[in-house]
């Protein structure tokens, strides 16, 4: 389930979560080494974590609220089990119940999810009317009881397959067996590992490197990987591969190489797309921090003119300052950026940022450059307009919330106060990835006829609204 961002101060986009799956073929803890991935994946979700393991008799689990770094102390890492799952949360506003951080834990079964069922509230019900009782609002829980309900793993993964709406990359601990599974269109990443000592199942490489884990690739739409004593993979129904965008425009580590793809390779593409679609004459190129680094350097280089860090991040303010008690959002935008005038003053400055969804955040940092002496301000986007909802685990389930479905390009340029405003195309944003990727949200086509209801819906809402 989704945990909706709806700060107005600041528009950075949320997406639930970052998972890993380990298991030892030599019998080793491997608590440690989820901990260490953990902390790889902390940029997926900066709210809560856990981690379980199977010490050949039980499940234990520990978790807690915020950073991977701050929850688990020295004795978690000694509990014992060579087969474990972690899940880091994505930031939300609000509380956040202790309930809700994964894994989803019962007693034979441990799930951790990644992703978003839009159908939840449907397979909520019907599970209740078979007995079970939710304890939270996380859409691992539903993932639990289908397993629990149907008792053979098969059978169970391939009704989730055919019947739960939206993505999911999952992992779980089911008996003494490691569980994974992928949606057929193979939305959210799942990439997997192994060594003479793991075999590893996480949403990034980065949770394999720092293990010292190599590479080996992902799992596939639709495939279910059962390990126990022996490793079965099984591709459950067809793969029909849609895979998000937004992971190689904004939420993956660049370090990163998600389905083949180097996510900074991709990002440098954009960059070179973007300037021979949209060059701009300026002096300097500057990213907004931190995912348009690696194609503000791209676009920059085909323009020939410098890349400079003119925007400084401030990496160690809380979260309290995204909060709605936040008196202005200039202020806001303040406490995280500030502009270095040696840079900027008296230059045409282009900023290359990943993509807009509300404006609201964008629309300051402009302002910021120009009160830094900027003569000109250009904007580049590496995304095409966000014009519609995700319903596939990314925060935007509203028409409403998104400035592109209001406004034009031109509109949404004096909004923001720049001097020029350009998009890199939807043909390039498909060039730069190589791969069949869902753009839902930039078209509002959707996989299928659920989920083209639900943003029907949503849009009458936002009509009558």
């Amino acid at each position: 389930m989704v945990i909706r961002v709806t700060t107005p101060y600041f528009e950075e986009k949320g997406e639930e979560c970052g998972i890993v799956a380990i298991y030892s073929k030599k019998g080793k803890d491997v608590a440690p080494l989820l901990y260490r991935a953990l902390i790889a994946l902390q940029h997926r979700g900066q709210d809560a974590a856990g981690f379980a393991v199977y010490d050949g008799g039980n499940i234990e689990a520990r978790h807690g609220i915020g950073l991977v770094a701050d929850i688990f102390k020295p004795d978690d890492l000694e509990l014992k089990g060579r087969v474990g799952i972690g899940h880091t949360r994505y930031p939300t506003i609000g509380e956040c119940r202790l309930c809700d951080v994964q894994p989803s834990v019962f007693t034979n079964i441990a799930v951790a999810h990644n992703g978003h069922v839009a159908n939840y509230d449907i397979l909520k019900k019907e599970l209740e009317e078979d007995g079970y009782k939710f304890t939270s609002s996380v859409d691992s829980e539903p993932f639990a009881f289908l397993i629990h309900r149907r008792k053979d793993i098969d059978t169970a993964v391939k009704e989730i397959m055919t019947r739960v709406e939206g993505a999911f990359s999952d992992v779980a601990i089911v008996d003494d067996k490691l569980v994974v599974f992928r949606d057929p269109h193979a939305i959210r990443p799942l990439v997997w590992g192994e060594n003479d000592e793991f075999i590893c199942f996480t949403s990034e490489t980065v949770a394999l490197d720092i293990n010292g884990i190599p590479y080996r690739g992902d799992v596939k739409g639709g495939e279910l990987v059962l390990i126990g004593r022996t490793e079965v993979r099984k591709q459950i129904v067809p793969e029909n591969a849609r895979h998000c965008m937004f992971e190689y425009v904004y939420f993956s580590r660049p370090d990163s190489k998600i389905n083949g793809k180097s996510v900074h390779e991709v990002r440098k593409l954009l960059g070179s797309i973007l300037a021979a679609e949209a060059p701009a004459k300026a002096d300097v190129v500057i990213p907004i921090p931190d995912t348009s680094r690696n194609a503000a350097a791209s676009y920059a280089k085909a323009l020939g003119v410098p890349c400079e860090e003119g925007l400084i991040k401030n990496r160690y303010i809380g979260r309290t300052f995204i909060m709605p008690s936040q008196e202005k959002r200039t202020d806001a935008v303040r406490l995280k950026l500030n502009a270095v005038r040696e840079i900027i003053n008296q230059k045409s400055v282009v900023l290359v940022d990943d993509s807009i969804v509300r404006g609201t955040t964008l629309k300051e940092i402009v302002a910021l450059v120009k009160s830094a002496g900027a003569k000109e301000v250009h904007l580049r986007i590496t995304c095409p307009p966000v014009k519609a909802p995700c319903f596939y685990g990314v925060d935007m389930s509203t028409y409403s919330e998104l400035i592109a479905n209001k406004k034009t390009v031109e509109e949404i340029r004096q909004f923001l106060g720049a001097d020029s405003l350009a998009y890199v195309s939807l043909d390039g944003l498909h060039k730069a990835v190589g791969l069949p990727i869902c753009t839902g949200c930039l078209t509002g086509e959707y996989h299928s006829e659920f989920v083209t209801k639900l943003a029907e819906n949503a849009k009458g809402r936002n009509a009558c609204g």
